[in-house]
């Protein structure tokens, strides 16, 4: 008989048989506040290394939480190695650009500054809460990694050379996305997208020029930076990535 846990937490710990180990201030307040769960209560854990682990609730205590795991659920699996660079926008909506591109699969997140790009901060520790809890509530077994955010020139100075990059161009002088992905070499990937005012004609000159670019369009309208990049992201899954794949349960 398989035992459905009452919910998925992220943790920093590693995950073995047999293990305790307590959970933090805020994920105890949780899962004993918020979703009322009492001691024995199963629970699922991942670290995005050791696959995901079932886990008893032992005892709690003031601001604390001990758990003991008993079986693994799933074992830890490759997962697709796919960036999002993007130039930082406004608040509220970078952090559900970090929630949804982590819903979608992307294994970093990387912030690049642009001529354009009029924030100058980015909250790495509130973008990967974000990431977390989506992590957490779509069934991921890792949560992407955050970077720092840096100029789009070093940036493209140290680009990986193994790594293409689908650069997605708001001027409409590129191909569609739907007709370059299908014929797109495999490989390790990323997605580029500018700021809110777009890239300026030099950046889009200088990046189609690099000979691991991949410049496409993404349809008729001007999209707002963040539908870009979902846009970008969500058609990369279908037609190259791990969209072909089913459902892991």
């Amino acid at each position: 008989m398989s035992i459905t846990p009452r919910t998925r937490l992220f943790v920093a710990a590693d995950l073995a048989d047999g293990l305790s180990i307590m959970l933090d201030p805020p994920q105890a307040h949780y899962v004993k506040s918020v979703l009322r769960l009492a001691v024995g209560d199963i629970v699922a854990l991942f670290n995005g290394r050791d696959g995901e682990w079932l886990a008893r609730i032992a005892e709690f205590g003031k601001g604390w939480c001990a758990v003991t795991l008993f079986a693994q659920s799933r074992p830890q699996q490759a997962e697709p190695d796919l960036w999002l660079v993007f130039a930082p926008i406004k608040r509220a909506r970078i952090d559900y650009l970090a929630e949804k591109a982590t819903e979608l699969g992307v294994s970093a997140l990387y912030p690049v500054y642009t001529q354009r790009t009029i924030v100058d901060r980015v909250n790495l520790d509130r973008l990967r809460a974000h990431a977390v809890e989506a992590a957490e509530q779509t069934n991921r077994l890792s949560v992407p990694e955050l970077r720092e955010a840096e100029p789009l020139d070093r940036l493209l100075a140290n680009w990986p050379a193994k790594r293409r990059l689908l650069l997605c161009d708001e001027s409409g002088a590129s191909p569609p996305i739907g007709e370059v992905l299908p014929g797109s070499p495999p490989g390790l990937w990323a997605v580029l997208t500018g700021p809110e005012g777009g890239f300026t004609e030099a950046e889009l000159d200088g990046l189609k020029k690099l000979p691991f670019v991949c410049a496409v369009g993404l349809g008729p309208r001007l999209l707002r930076a963040e539908t870009a990049a979902l846009a970008a992201l969500a058609a990369f899954q279908a037609l190259a990535g791990d969209w072909r794949a089913p459902r892991q349960h």
